[in-house]
């Protein structure tokens, strides 16, 4: 090749590098790793008739939907901004306070102020659709946007945890919370545990008294399991031969052997004496609801709570 044909592909070559490339309109951009997800949420918002609301401009259906799910995030996203961020920062405070004091008021308090801040929130970003609404229609807004987000998001929420995760107990004058998420096989002597009494009334009438049960939820440490042999005697009670003082109210004789599948968890009441109540009476009712099944197994309360020591007795 002669010397001007050699410069001349030089050239021509040095002018395709510096070419900048542009997407061919025949050939459609690829897709995006998030597609799949705008298509499914097209989808559903065809399927459920919410393309044919018409929302004026300022309003997104976006910004709708997560404002009614983030509490806060309505003022954020309406501004100013600087609110916006104060109100994030206050409903992140909140919830740590619920979780800090959960079962106590104070926790109770911080969640009613939570949900104070994501109505009020939502109905501000909503406010260009009420521009032009009275009174009346505003105030119902907001009643039906409280029991929306109440019933939708908040109450499952609280059953979600109090069935499944977490519940506080009140004993004596403290509040234990207690896990759910332990097994019963696991629990061994020692251990404290919480569990249900679904006693209705119960104990035989006695020179004009009776003993009555009420039923609720009991909380104590597992004295003996299924197989340990517990005696009675006037000063101690023994599991498998171990001496330890008597609780109130336990018997001054007898023996007992626990079953498998149950605990001996000795009862702790607030007792109301009403009449002539004999403590013979008293003590074997006790007796009876001491022997606990596993079925009735609620959870295990925590030694510590985040940084506080739990009370248990």
């Amino acid at each position: 090749m002669s010397t001007a044909g050699k410069l001349k592909l030089e050239l021509q070559l040095v002018a395709r590098l510096n070419i900048q490339e542009e997407a061919s309109p025949y050939y459609p951009p690829r897709a995006r790793w998030y597609s799949r997800l705008l298509f499914f949420g097209g989808t559903i918002r065809r399927r459920l008739a919410l393309d044919r609301i018409l929302l004026p401009r300022e309003i997104a259906m976006v910004g709708l939907v997560a404002s009614f799910l983030v509490p806060g995030l309505a003022v954020y996203i309406r501004g100013p901004r600087l609110w916006g961020r104060a109100a994030l920062a206050s409903c992140g405070l909140l919830l740590l306070s619920f979780i800090v004091w959960f079962g106590h008021p104070a926790g109770n308090f911080a969640l009613g102020l939570l949900l104070s801040i994501h109505i009020s929130g939502f109905v501000y970003y909503c406010s260009p659709l009420l521009l032009e609404a009275s009174f009346s229609s505003r105030l119902l807004f907001t009643l039906l946007t409280m029991m929306v987000l109440g019933l939708l998001i908040y109450l499952p929420i609280r059953n979600v945890i109090l069935q499944h995760w977490l519940i506080p107990l009140r004993v004596r004058d403290n509040v234990v919370i207690v896990h759910r998420l332990g097994s019963p096989l696991d629990i061994k002597r020692g251990d404290w545990v919480m569990y249900s009494q679904n006693n209705g009334e119960t104990g035989d009438a006695h020179r004009g008294g009776a003993v009555w049960v009420q039923s609720g939820f009991g909380c104590g440490p597992v004295l003996a399991v299924g197989g340990d042999r517990v005696e009675f005697s006037t000063n101690a009670f023994r599991v498998n031969g171990e001496a330890r003082p008597l609780l109130p109210h336990m018997p001054n004789s007898g023996t007992l052997t626990v079953p498998e599948k149950h605990w001996f968890i000795w009862p702790d009441f607030d007792i109301y004496e009403h009449g002539n109540v004999n403590e013979a009476n008293v003590s074997a009712i006790m007796l009876q609801m001491a022997t606990v099944s596993q079925k009735q197994f609620i959870g295990k309360p925590f030694k510590r709570w985040l940084w506080r020591r739990q009370i248990l007795s």
